[in-house]
């Protein structure tokens, strides 16, 4: 065992050596005055693409529309989820994913009911199917657990009509008049 690690060891000391009698050239191609373009006046390739590296995907370049402090959702169906569900506190948002979690709220008028929802925005577009609500329902039992209930399927709906209505008022007061 002792004699083939020798072996491996004078091997690698070997074969380092060897690289240092490789023709080694120390000089650097000239740059071309202080731009990373060559003289054709074509931009260099790059191991990243056309677009270059961009940390959180999508373009690097710069236009209006894909600005860095935009939100990836569409603003007016946002806007509107937040005014909507604004009753209910809030456990997390998230602009650039879309997605409002609330936490548990009990209605003042039904103290042993509480609900929490989720809503998704799945576009940037201001569009019917944009939104999904998740709807949960909780009932206190005697024992004063909280359990599980069905929640009617009307209340997602009814939920959603109004995230769009708002959000349909909202862009119609951003519009110039004219």
């Amino acid at each position: 065992m002792k004699t083939a690690k020798i072996i491996l060891s004078l091997t690698a000391c070997a074969f380092i050596a060897a690289c240092a009698n490789d023709d080694v050239q120390y000089s650097y191609p000239e740059p071309i005055g202080d731009s990373k373009y060559d003289s054709s006046g074509k931009k260099p390739d790059s191991i990243f693409g056309e677009d270059g590296f961009t940390l959180f995907g999508g373009s690097s370049k710069k236009d209006d529309s894909a600005a860095g402090t935009s939100i990836g959702v569409n603003s007016f169906l946002w806007r509107a989820s937040l005014d909507t569900l604004s009753f209910m506190p809030l456990s997390s948002a998230d602009p650039f994913g879309g997605v409002i979690i609330t936490d548990w709220y009990t209605p003042p008028d039904v103290p042993n009911e509480r609900f929490k929802i989720n809503a998704f925005i799945m576009t940037k577009a201001l569009r019917s199917d944009g939104i999904k609500i998740s709807v949960f329902k909780q009932i206190k039992n005697e024992q004063g657990d909280w359990i599980d209930a069905t929640v009617p399927s009307q209340m997602k709906i009814k939920l959603e009509d109004a995230i769009l209505t708002r959000a349909r008022e909202l862009r119609i007061a951003q519009m110039p008049s004219n």
